[in-house]
């Protein structure tokens, strides 16, 4: 058996995750975000490894880290491993444990970021500092990320990096970032472990209705409000059409399997029921969505307005933007208009390479119980950006994580919180597959 990380790594990885969520780098959407302090962190982790990190910025504090690792073979290509610095908001009054804290509590770290995802970024670091102590090399160059600005636009973060800084990434064919290889407990005592080979496209989009503005007390006929209301009703009720991506494809089968069910494709949403729990890894990818989630109209109860504005929280599978934008324009009708608010590719990677393969060795190589599946995320992450230059993303995050922790309702919510132990898994998985990578 090939060496191991180390103890030190272990800790490391659960002091870094802990100081990285004491520098709060909320980040609200509004440009006031300032990852600056986290990124110097990082680079400084890095340096005391003689790894030399270059530090870049479209505006001021809002700053990427980046840095190379160089392999034994020339000739191979390279692997991007990258993590966001930015969280999104949290009201410290809801939170059992203040959200910047990093408080240690019971073996378990707390606070926003300790999923998503300085857990990943402090497991880079660890790693990478294990290898620099043992004199390790990986194989193919690591091209290492911390980027800015995930949780908003990407704009100052992998989109800028992507557009303005490819050189770095020179090499890079495939990328390793957040969302995969979590325990998911099916509840009839199964561990599943699903890594991501896919994200729906981002499709954020502003409706706008615009009418003749009047009196509350007069008859109108041409009510802007109404109007939208109309649309963001068609939208919200919306039944989408089925559509299996080979990604989708992959995971049903194999989830079949593992339940001893008959893959039936023909009729999945009766074989989504076959499934049980397990059908959550599913179920939000095998069709488009469109979530109205915002509303903005008037000014006084007693004046129509002459605009109403929404917004709508649309997403889309590989293959599928042509019918989403078809369809939003049936359902605004001639009335709304509509505009992408924010717009990003949907991603597949192939769950039959051997990178896949890897990942999948290096989880069952430390969770032998486990089942390892492929899927697709519902959301999307910086792996869209990275894809313009043409590299591969796939979803890796490792966690081994106890029956009753809920692995998604941690993204964005209260109470964000990791075990120690996840993360002493998460370092060795993490490890084990770059060192075959």
């Amino acid at each position: 058996m090939a060496e191991q990380a180390d103890g030190q790594a272990l800790d490391e990885v659960v002091t870094f995750t802990s100081d990285l969520i004491r520098i709060d780098t909320t980040n609200r959407g509004g440009g006031d975000c300032q990852e600056r302090p986290a990124a110097e962190y990082a680079a400084a982790r890095l340096a005391e490894a003689g790894i030399e990190p270059t530090l870049l910025e479209r505006t001021k504090g809002r700053t990427n880290v980046v840095a190379r690792i160089e392999g034994t073979d020339p000739s191979a290509d390279a692997l991007l491993l990258h993590g966001h610095l930015d969280v999104v908001p949290a009201a410290a009054a809801d939170w059992t444990v203040h959200p910047f804290s990093g408080e240690i509590r019971d073996g378990v770290v707390w606070g926003r970021g300790a999923v998503d995802m300085k857990n990943m970024d402090a497991m880079i670091l660890a790693v990478v500092r294990a290898w620099a102590r043992q004199g390790v090399r990986p194989r193919r160059d690591i091209v290492i990320a911390f980027t800015a600005d995930e949780e908003a636009s990407a704009e100052d973060g992998s989109g800028f990096l992507a557009d303005r800084h490819a050189a770095l990434f020179e090499g890079c064919t495939e990328g390793v970032s957040e969302s995969g290889a979590f325990t998911f407990h099916d509840g009839a005592g199964r561990q599943i472990y699903p890594l991501s080979a896919g994200e729906r496209g981002t499709a954020w989009l502003k409706l706008t209705a615009r009418g003749r503005a009047g009196h509350g007390s007069k008859v109108n006929t041409d009510n802007a409000v109404t109007r939208l209301a109309a649309a963001i009703t068609r939208i919200g009720e919306h039944e989408w059409p089925l559509r299996l991506t080979p990604t989708v494809r992959a995971a049903l089968t194999e989830l079949a399997a593992l339940y001893g069910i008959e893959p039936d494709l023909t009729d999945v949403d009766r074989l989504l029921d076959k499934l049980g729990p397990a059908a959550r890894l599913v179920e939000s990818t095998v069709r488009n969505s469109a979530n109205p989630t915002m509303l903005d109209a008037g000014y006084k109860i007693n004046v129509i307005p002459g605009e109403a504005v929404a917004h709508v929280d649309g997403r889309y599978l590989p293959g599928g933007e042509d019918e989403f934008r078809d369809t939003l324009d049936l359902l605004t009708g001639p009335d709304v208009e509509w505009e992408f608010h924010h717009h990003e590719v949907a991603l597949q990677a192939p769950v039959d390479s051997a990178t896949f393969a890897r990942m999948r060795a290096a989880v069952e190589e430390f969770a032998p119980e486990g089942h390892v599946v492929p899927y697709c995320m519902s959301g999307g992450t910086d792996a869209k950006q990275f894809s313009r230059l043409g590299i591969t993303g796939y979803g890796f995050t490792p966690l081994k994580l106890p029956e009753g922790y809920d692995y998604n309702a941690m993204f964005h919510g209260v109470d964000e919180r990791v075990p120690v132990e996840a993360l002493h898994f998460g370092v060795r998985v993490l490890d084990r597959f770059l060192r075959t990578a």
